[in-house]
């Protein structure tokens, strides 16, 4: 990744179109998401963009001129460097490298110029996305997809000293007929309601640690409206490990989350619940007791035949794949096919599950899950408003 050539100091964020949360998505607000279409391009767990303002984009300082830079300043170099890579999240940059290496392969086959930014190429570079020019399988890119890949190439070419003017005739224009021509509704993961994580539960095995750790994730990442990051992220206490993004206190009435997310740090509070059975820190609590976790990464890999905790931090994929697994294994939506319902569960249905299903003021489940605004929660709520309010009868009709 060309982040910061030799001696550069720029660090920049990348500019955010998606957790999706679409279904990821992580954008992003309190706790910025990934562009638009980032979970899809990563592991089919896709959410809408919790992103405002999907075109702005921050000025970028020019980058220093490495040769000028004396040889005791390298090491203040090599720290830029690792701070740019910080500016975003791993999946955020692995997608945006991605795109830039498809444009380039695009550029290469039409024998075009990569570098300077051209809009009339990135117009044209579009176009062949949308039809399904741009790749061997002719397949169409979808207009999230696209949007996703204009950010990844206005973010590149700053990290290059350059700037794309994505607002410039020749990519706006086509980008409004491509909305127009080829845009769908978005597509969101089935919401995970209480009567189906109970389901859910009951398929885990109790016997076993990872059973006990399955159930933990479940319980957490549904109670506390967390992304599949966020899940994974969590230690057991503050400063234990360099790859955290939060970690837990637990208390008399509950546990304490304190979660770092693209624009500060937020505390969600899960309260216990009324039965042992389900309740989110009764499952924590059996987990690290029986887990033997004291320190470092909350969910970790259960080896030796599931009979001993192992020392490495799941990966968020894991979050996705327990959901769909435990959904499938509980017949939730046995109205579909089983390939349907396949790719109707991610990690984030669980934090749709519970915006979905609390039967609390609008407020407090906005400021849960982090939201900037209370448009962006509505948007969870899968099927929890839908006809509360009927025009029809009070018309009278």
């Amino acid at each position: 990744m060309q982040s910061v050539e030799k001696g550069t100091a720029t660090a920049q964020q990348p500019d955010a179109n998606t957790e999706n949360d679409l279904q990821h998505g992580s954008a992003r607000p309190q706790d910025t998401p990934v562009p638009v279409g980032i979970s899809s391009a990563l592991d089919g767990d896709t959410e809408m963009v919790e992103n405002e303002n999907p075109s702005a984009e921050a000025p970028s300082p020019a980058p220093l001129n490495a040769s000028a830079l004396p040889a005791h300043l390298e090491i203040l170099a090599d720290r830029a460097r690792e701070y740019v890579e910080a500016a975003s999240a791993p999946n955020t940059r692995r997608a945006y490298d991605s795109d830039w290496k498809h444009f380039g392969s695009w550029c290469r086959r039409q024998g075009l110029d990569q570098l300077p930014p051209d809009p009339q190429i990135v117009g044209l570079y579009i176009t062949a996305c949308a039809s399904g020019a741009a790749t061997r399988n002719r397949k169409s890119a979808a207009v999230s997809s696209i949007e996703r890949r204009l950010s990844a190439l206005s973010w590149h070419y700053r990290q290059l000293g350059e700037r794309l003017d994505r607002g410039n005739r020749h990519i706006a224009t086509v980008l409004d007929g491509i909305r127009n021509t080829h845009g769908r509704p978005p597509v969101q993961k089935e919401a995970v309601l209480p009567e189906d994580l109970i389901a859910m539960l009951e398929t885990l095995d109790r016997g076993s640690l990872r059973g006990l750790r399955d159930r933990a994730m479940l319980l957490m990442g549904f109670a506390g409206g967390l992304r599949r990051s966020e899940v994974v992220g969590l230690d057991v206490a503050a400063d234990q490990t360099e790859d955290s993004s939060g970690w837990i206190q637990i208390l008399e009435r509950g546990v304490v989350l304190t979660l770092r997310g693209k624009s500060g740090w937020r505390e969600v509070e899960i309260g216990r619940g009324s039965s042992d059975s389900t309740c989110p820190v009764a499952a924590l609590e059996t987990w690290l007791k029986l887990g033997s976790i004291a320190h470092g990464p909350l969910f970790r890999r259960v080896t030796g035949e599931g009979k001993s905790v192992g020392p490495d931090r799941l990966r968020d994929q894991e979050v996705a794949r327990l959901v769909k697994r435990a959904a499938l294994a509980a017949g939730v939506r046995g109205d579909l096919s089983e390939s349907e319902r396949a790719s109707k569960f991610a990690g984030h249905s669980l934090r749709a599950g519970l915006a979905s299903s609390a039967e609390v003021d609008e407020r407090y489940v906005q400021k849960h899950l982090g939201h900037a605004s209370a448009e962006m929660t509505r948007r969870y709520q899968r099927r929890r408003d839908r006809f509360r309010v009927n025009l029809s009868k009070a018309a009278g009709l």
